[in-house]
């Protein structure tokens, strides 16, 4: 087997014939992403590949970032204001030495997939490639909605505040049949969620203006939320997403609420106790919406962000300095959040990812105590973020089959900021089509490649199609 060649990850017969016969031309659903609408919609050539690859601003892909500053690149060549070509030299020395990391198939597949350049990817090819792959840039082929439609996506599900108005998902829904895909807003309510920083008072406000209802206490904050869920719903919206970086159940009355709603306000300090009950009945009212509304609630929890305060200070969130969680029992704390929801009978369809895949199975084990109500309406997704290895989406392959049905698994997403970032798919459905031909070579399963196959499909597409309800009348 030659580098990245036809039948790379794919180590039995089996597996090689139920990625080309099965899974290879399958159309994609992107259920969870971050690309951003507007461009989308303004649909503009990228200048170069830096800006579609490395950063467009400071808004990029900060996977690179993490590697580049490991091999001591400086930051002006990162997120900096510094040359658009040595960013592209400095990436390719790094890629040289990122042999083992994903990041190294990744890049060398979407030069692949994308330009036709098989060329391995280093400071002495980068040249020419600079020249060919910005030169294809340029052309029609490459603006945003090409790469989208030629990627043969169906679906993109964006990541959106309650407070969005979501004015370019509006004119994209205008222009669906032209495009050839879908653009949906996914709701993610963080900034209601962190009443810790000073910013709590002013979105309240914002979200109280766009949804028509003055947020006074707690109970009109859900109200304002129920109405954010209703506009969602009217644009193809069928899913909202949450991060809890930690997590701690404590419910509260409603009276305690106001009063720590009221201090937050005010930029009074709060306790751990009191943001805790807080989380806690805001989650609790969200599951109660998404069942509500049939949509599909998603957690990413146990994560550690902003860990480096000197960068996160100079330039932001979400450029490269967060790492994997461990709070011990967050698990536990999660089972809490169900048992008092299925009480209430308000549990919805729901995704769980952790960063941590020491959680895995105590969460596999959790959701199987909790379905019912139609098929796998709990799901243990995908392995995220530093875990989206062969090797870890093989663990959470493992971990869901052994625990739960993976059939009913809905699949992969590309959890990304970058139009080439579909190749990704492709990467996740060679392990998948691996994982099953190992069964098949080990005597576990039948070689039936009419059964295996189709769920192989089902899992790479009709499973998310039939799950969401994106294309339901």
């Amino acid at each position: 087997m030659s580098f990245l060649d036809s039948d790379f990850l794919l180590e039995t017969t089996a597996a090689k014939r139920l990625f080309h016969d099965y899974a290879e031309e399958m159309p994609i659903i992107d259920f969870h992403c971050h690309l951003n609408p507007e461009e989308i919609y303004q649909n503009k050539n990228y200048q170069n590949i830096t800006r579609i690859w490395l950063n467009e601003g400071t808004y990029g892909d900060h996977y690179k970032w993490r590697l580049m500053r490991a091999n001591g690149v400086p930051e002006e060549l990162i997120t900096g204001d510094g040359d658009d070509y040595e960013k592209f030299i400095a990436w390719a020395k790094t890629i040289e030495k990122s042999i083992g990391n994903p990041l190294y198939e990744w890049t060398h597949l979407e030069l692949r997939r994308f330009f036709g350049i098989n060329d391995v990817f280093s400071a002495a090819t980068a040249p020419a490639i600079w020249r060919k792959a910005n030169a294809l840039l340029a052309t029609d082929d490459f603006k945003p909605r090409s790469l989208i439609r030629n990627s043969k996506v169906k679906v993109v599900c964006t990541t959106d505040d309650p407070a969005s108005d979501l004015h370019y998902h509006q004119l994209l829904k205008a222009e669906e049949n032209k495009n050839g895909f879908k653009v949906l807003p996914a709701m993610r309510p963080d900034q209601a969620i962190h009443l810790e920083k000073t910013s709590y008072d002013q979105y309240l406000q914002e979200l109280g203006q766009i949804s028509g209802i003055e947020i006074k206490d707690f109970k009109s904050l859900i109200a304002a939320l129920r109405q954010r869920f209703e506009y969602f719903s009217t644009m193809g919206g069928r899913l909202s997403d949450h991060s809890l970086e930690t997590f701690h159940f404590i419910e509260a009355t409603e009276d305690q609420l106001n009063q720590i709603m009221a201090k937050a306000r005010a930029n009074e300090a709060l306790t751990q106790r009191e943001q805790d009950q807080y989380v806690t009945m805001l989650i609790e009212n969200l599951m109660a919406l998404n069942n509500e509304f049939d949509w599909t609630m998603q957690f990413h929890i146990n994560s550690a962000r902003n860990l480096n305060q000197i960068m996160f200070a100079k330039i932001g969130a979400d450029t490269g300095y967060d790492a994997m969680g461990a709070q011990p029992d967050i698990v536990v704390e999660m089972q809490q959040l169900y048992y008092h929801a299925c009480a209430q009978n308000t549990i919805p369809k729901t995704i769980f990812y952790s960063l941590n895949p020491n959680d895995w199975l105590a969460l596999t084990t959790m959701m199987q105590s909790f379905q019912g109500k139609g098929v796998q309406r709990l799901q243990l997704g995908a392995a995220w973020w530093f875990n989206d290895t062969a090797e870890g989406m093989t663990q959470q392959l493992t971990t869901f089959a052994e625990q739960s049905l993976l059939p009913n698994f809905v699949g992969m997403l590309t959890d990304s900021r970058s139009f080439l970032s579909y190749p990704r798919h492709e990467y996740f459905r060679r392990v998948l089509c691996n994982y099953l031909g190992h069964l098949v070579a080990q005597g576990r399963v039948p070689e039936d490649y009419a059964t295996l196959g189709k769920i192989v499909q089902d899992i790479s597409y009709n499973n998310a199609h039939d799950y969401f309800g994106f294309f339901a009348e």
